[in-house]
């Protein structure tokens, strides 16, 4: 497994194909966009115009968040910001399930983030990292909401984990 960042942190090891896949889509749009505006001959420098920024937007709409996570703390970046919860001082914790899942995590200084769940599940360092820190969290008393529900992740993140093993030894 690969770390990403500085040492001593864990990120998402899919997030570069994620990425290269959010700029792909946005190139093909941009291609077939001037493609189809050159062959009906109405591509003009305002055109152009739109339709980059239009390729630009399909590219940001499309960028996963880059989730990184070290002692203590976990971030997560998007185009326009990166918010960080220290996961050893969490205060709460919620997940929201149906079209698309969530964790929103609190600690007691009042930073706030959303992760997706699953990003965690893939992940073995980032989940090692939020669960040393939630650890941490109960030991101290802080974490008052939601044990409950990074316990059952982790007992999710556990089966998944021992499912892969049995069907990469052959005994499933």
């Amino acid at each position: 497994m690969r770390r990403s960042g500085t040492a001593g942190t864990a990120g998402d090891r899919h997030w570069h194909g994620s990425a290269r896949l959010a700029v792909g889509c946005a190139m093909v749009f941009a291609a077939l966009a001037f493609l189809v505006d050159w062959d009906a001959g109405t591509l003009t420098a305002p055109r152009a115009l739109l339709w980059t920024a239009l390729s630009v937007a399909v590219c940001v709409v499309l960028l996963p968040q880059r989730v990184s996570a070290g002692p203590g703390w976990l971030a997560v970046r998007t185009p326009w910001r990166r918010r960080v919860v220290h996961t050893d001082a969490l205060a709460a914790v919620r997940q929201y399930d149906g079209v698309s899942s969530h964790l929103v995590l609190r600690d007691v200084h009042g930073h706030r983030l959303e992760v997706d769940p699953r990003v965690l599940a893939a992940n073995p360092l980032l989940w090692h990292e939020v669960d040393t820190g939630v650890r941490r969290s109960l030991e101290r008393g802080t974490l008052r909401h939601g044990a409950d529900v990074l316990d059952r992740l982790g007992r999710h993140i556990d089966a998944e984990a021992a499912r892969a093993v049995l069907r990469a030894s052959g005994l499933s």
